[in-house]
């Protein structure tokens, strides 16, 4: 067994228990948000992206934090303004411009549930409720620092470059090689969930070095796994119509290194991303059962 298995097999609250209490609070935030908005299609559509979900990011925000000694009063702010804009990204990524997805989390994404003007306008929305939820932090200068990495996570550096290099690549004369896909994607998937891996130890003010490192990784495992199951998944347990890439012809780490081999490959991120824990010892562990749970998933 190693290392990290290991842990996630230590006594205490297992990684579905904590993932839930961190989901609620989330939630709660989320939804105190949404009451404070004026009734219509808009604050209903962002209702409707904002359900369901993993809350990956969330969780990350929330678990750095109570390593370095904050309780849920002061990370679930940041926690639901990531999963804000995580979901702002979802809605402008499945219209028909974009992705042009039908489903999404198991139910009908925002331009078909309502229009694609209202999904535009919604996602706008999320995007601005999160940069609102951490510009309310109590300490202004952490919650300006907050703003900006985020916006560099989030913009023309990060996932929006890694969308339009998603884009490009459908039209490109040649597949992306390895190392272009890995550099899309950690602009893209990852520099979000890299966003949330430190912003528990930026509320701390604390070093982010070590979660930066472990979030890394851990973006980039993610990723293999979802291209994983894309091939083998199930669009009832994933929530989303699988088997896309293949159809588009797209480049994934699964086309370039088979199953077998980014299976192997997701499996040493894990590793990789384990070893950036060691610094907090055993309360890191539900941080390494996340890290197993990543790339052994089935949805």
């Amino acid at each position: 067994m190693s290392g990290a298995a290991a842990r996630e097999a230590a006594p205490g609250p297992s990684l579905t228990e904590i993932m839930d209490a961190a989901r609620a609070a989330v939630e709660a935030r989320l939804s105190a948000a949404l009451d404070g908005l004026a009734p219509g299609r808009v604050r209903d559509a962002m209702g409707h992206a904002l359900r369901g979900g993993k809350r990956i990011r969330g969780f990350l925000v929330m678990e750095g934090a109570r390593l370095h000694g904050l309780g849920p009063e002061r990370s679930a702010a940041a926690a639901a303004a990531v999963e804000a804009l995580h979901a702002y990204s979802l809605v402008h990524d499945d219209l028909p411009c974009m992705d042009d997805d039908d489903l999404r989390r198991g139910a009908p994404t925002v331009h078909v549930a309502w229009d694609e003007a209202t999904a535009v306008l919604a996602g706008d929305a999320l995007q601005a409720l999160a940069f609102e939820m951490l510009a309310g932090e109590d300490d202004p200068a952490v919650g300006a620092e907050l703003c900006l990495t985020m916006a560099r996570a989030a913009g023309a550096s990060g996932m929006v470059l890694g969308q339009a290099l998603d884009i490009a690549a459908e039209t490109a004369a040649e597949p992306l090689d390895l190392p272009r896909i890995e550099a899309l994607q950690a602009a893209k998937t990852g520099a979000l969930i890299e966003w949330a891996g430190t912003a528990g130890a930026r509320l701390a003010r604390a070093d982010p070095g070590p979660l930066r490192g472990y979030a890394r990784a851990l973006g980039l495992a993610f990723q293999i796994a979802d291209d994983i199951l894309d091939v083998e998944g199930d669009a009832a347990a994933t929530g989303k119509r699988v088997g896309k890439d293949a159809e588009a012809g797209k480049a994934t780490f699964v086309s370039l290194l088979g199953l077998d081999g980014a299976r192997e490959r997701a499996s040493a991120l894990m590793e990789e991303a384990c070893g950036f824990l060691a610094p907090y010892g055993d309360e890191a562990a539900a941080l390494h059962a996340l890290a197993v749970h990543v790339v052994t998933r089935d949805r």
